[in-house]
């Protein structure tokens, strides 16, 4: 009788870990496109604006169109995933990227900017469900799943910006093959998360709707904290190379340093959980880290030529503060759908934020005639990002209530 209940239990747990198991490698096939499909226009943009005629202005909107997008999408995402079920939605989702760097295949300049905007509209669906779907099914593991999902994203990201020129150089299509060669790893992410869409949408009268937290403070804080980190990766990745050969260092050189600079996010995002599994809250890593992206910046201005040192000092970083901006969206939400309302919260104002970043750096360089002015601009964003993290380290967001609970600290686990 006792074997019988023994092997009942082995033979109903088992499945579950399977279908767990298969989550967690949909949620991590997921994460592994949110990022390629940007990343890889940046070191071939000279050549797609030579290619299409396009002017330095039209050439800048197709990096900064998807973080628009980003904004404008992510305040929907919780009201369609309430009826369509975030699975299935994750799973359009995935069809609308798909689309998106298919068209951006073909050699028109409109083409490039309507595959462009879908790319964004996918990713940016992405980016607010999967905090929340963290949240809903690994309750007790959100910064170590975070971690992971940030490490994939953050991976593939910094292989796509590395293999672009190699790809457009040797490939037949040129750069064309090179920004849609990614639509395999979207399709093969679609068969992956096929399994999810089995899954029955609830109830019109089943779900609960959170109304987006405008009135909490300690939301505000988590959306600065997202979108002054956001600003300074998207600053850099954009920037960081040219900052670093007017300091002396060959266009070849400043590119690793670009791979540097991500290669050392991907690692400390690997850290962070081990490192945040004994606090009692997150204030501490975010300050600390906040202060190491304003250590680096400083160092930048003071001596350039230490290009290698601050590439993985802001790599330190940037890594730590990314992991923390995204399990915070879980962190801070007492459920699933209070994670996925602030999740759209953060991710709107907060990437609209950082789409401002990148121009207004440059905007700082052309009217200075120099890097010490933007550079002064991202210690003052270095700067409030720490004096918001002793806010958006603790406690837990009341949607629709305006009220936060600074008595129920989140534990990373």
């Amino acid at each position: 009788m006792v074997d019988d209940i023994r092997s009942s239990r082995l033979t109903n747990r088992s499945p579950r870990r399977s279908s767990q198991a298969l989550l967690v490698m949909g949620l991590l096939v997921v994460a592994a496109n949110l990022r390629p499909a940007l990343t890889g226009v940046g070191p071939l943009l000279d050549r797609v604006q030579d290619d299409l005629e396009l002017a330095p202005g039209a050439a800048g909107l197709l990096t900064t169109l998807p973080l628009l997008a980003f904004a404008v999408i992510s305040p929907v995402v919780p009201r369609l995933a309430a009826r369509l079920g975030p699975e299935r939605l994750l799973g359009v989702a995935l069809v609308v990227l798909a689309i998106g760097v298919a068209i951006r295949w073909v050699p028109e300049a409109v083409s490039m900017f309507t595959g462009t905007l879908l790319i964004g509209a996918g990713i940016a669906v992405g980016n607010v469900l999967l905090p929340s779907l963290i949240k809903r099914d690994f309750p007790t593991k959100v910064g170590l799943l975070t971690s992971a999902y940030a490490t994939v994203m953050g991976g593939v990201a910094a292989v796509a910006s590395g293999v672009a020129v190699p790809i457009a150089q040797s490939a037949p299509g040129g750069w064309y093959t090179a920004l849609g060669c990614w639509i395999v790893l979207a399709l093969v992410a679609l068969v992956v998360w096929l399994p999810q869409l089995r899954t029955p949408p609830a109830t019109v009268g089943g779900v609960r709707r959170h109304p987006l937290p405008w009135g909490s403070g300690l939301a505000w804080a988590v959306t600065a904290f997202m979108g002054l980190q956001s600003l300074g990766f998207y600053v850099a990745v954009t920037w960081l190379p040219q900052v670093f050969q007017d300091g002396g260092v060959t266009a070849a050189r400043a590119g690793w340093l670009l791979f540097v600079f991500q290669v050392v996010a991907v690692l400390t995002s690997l850290a962070v959980p081990a490192l945040l599994r004994r606090a009692r809250d997150q204030r501490v890593a975010a300050t600390v880290s906040s202060a190491v992206l304003l250590a680096g910046y400083l160092g930048l201005m003071a001596t350039p030529g230490w290009a290698l040192l601050w590439s993985v000092v802001l790599g330190l970083g940037g890594g730590a503060c990314l992991v923390l901006a995204l399990a915070f969206l879980s962190l801070r939400a007492p459920d699933a759908t209070a994670a996925g309302a602030l999740s759209a919260m953060a991710q709107s104002i907060g990437y609209l934020l950082a789409a401002a970043g990148p121009a207004a750096f440059g905007l700082l360089h052309t009217i200075s005639a120099g890097w010490q002015a933007p550079l002064t601009l991202m210690c003052v964003t270095a700067a409030g990002q720490m004096i918001v993290a002793l806010v958006a380290g603790q406690g837990t967001v009341q949607p629709g209530k305006g009220q936060t609970l600074a008595r129920t600290p989140s534990r990373a686990q």
